[in-house]
């Protein structure tokens, strides 16, 4: 048999088997290349969508885990009972900070003045604490209770309409003012002028110290105005500025809601226990 049978004839140029194989190899190269750019589109679009994700995610927390205005005001307001009953939402209020006219809250001695103030409950009673918000509201076993078979709890008062009705006892007692309330001999004004004097100073440094406590950091700017027609402008504050305000109104018809009665019986309140304080004085 001849080789030629047995064997397929060798190529004329030795050179064709490389470039055989070099064609070979470049018909693969962009199928390669293809698998390559593939894979990093895949990776860079998965790292894409992962930090998407993560940031999608941690807005949606932030959204979820928002705390509400009641879980702000329990982080800067000392406990209270009121949070169960009551949603605190907060408005836009710009103050009414005229210099020159006077609303009816800064007007002299009046009937219609008093009732004016009386309306924002600067004399509401004290309300009832029940004995399962008494822990809750700061308040203590051995602190005056009413007598268990009128119901118990504590008697207590809401701290924002005390701090009302002293300034309105501050209004009552200015010089042009004075005259008139003591001429009536009613509520503070019944007491002798050293009592009096004392409830006056009581109320001005509890102002004060709330004042101090929840210190406005706002800033007043300030207006042009004329201090007569045709004079040159001159600088005054202006303190009408915008504010965000607590629902006032809700807080005091819950206080008001919740009074004790005017006339209560002897034993109302409950005798001290052995563990109560008691005092050698008025604090």
């Amino acid at each position: 048999m001849k080789a030629s049978a047995q064997f397929a004839d060798a190529p004329d140029d030795p050179e064709s088997l490389v470039s055989e194989d070099e064609a070979m190899l470049g018909a693969r190269a962009p199928l390669t290349t293809r698998y390559a750019y593939s894979a990093y589109s895949i990776c860079v679009s998965l790292c894409l969508a992962f930090f998407i994700g993560l940031v999608l995610g941690l807005l949606n927390r932030c959204r979820l885990y928002s705390p509400s205005y009641n879980q702000c005001v329990r982080l800067t307001t000392h406990s209270t009972p009121l949070l169960e009953d009551i949603t605190v939402s907060y408005n836009k209020l710009t103050y009414n900070g005229t210099f020159t006219t006077e609303n009816i809250y800064r007007q002299s001695a009046a009937l219609e003045v008093d009732e004016a103030w009386e309306a924002l409950g600067v004399n509401y009673r004290s309300v009832r604490i029940p004995p399962d918000r008494a822990k809750e509201a700061g308040l203590r076993n051995n602190q005056v209770q009413i007598n268990s078979k009128y119901g118990g709890g504590f008697p207590a008062n809401v701290e924002g309409l005390h701090h009302l009705h002293c300034l309105n006892l501050l209004r009552q007692s200015l010089y042009y003012n004075f005259d008139y309330y003591k001429a009536k001999r009613k509520g503070a004004f019944r007491n002798n002028d050293d009592i009096l004097k004392l409830h006056v100073s009581h109320c001005l440094d509890i102002l004060r110290q709330q004042l101090m406590c929840t210190v406005d950091v706002g800033v007043f700017g300030q207006v042009w105005y004329r201090p007569s027609p045709g004079s040159m402008p001159a600088a005054f504050v202006d303190f009408s500025t915008q504010h965000k305000c607590r629902n006032y109104d809700d807080i005091r018809r819950w206080a008001e809601a919740r009074q004790l009665p005017k006339d209560v019986p002897e034993d109302f309140l409950q005798p001290p226990y052995d563990d109560s304080i008691i005092l050698d004085g008025v604090p």
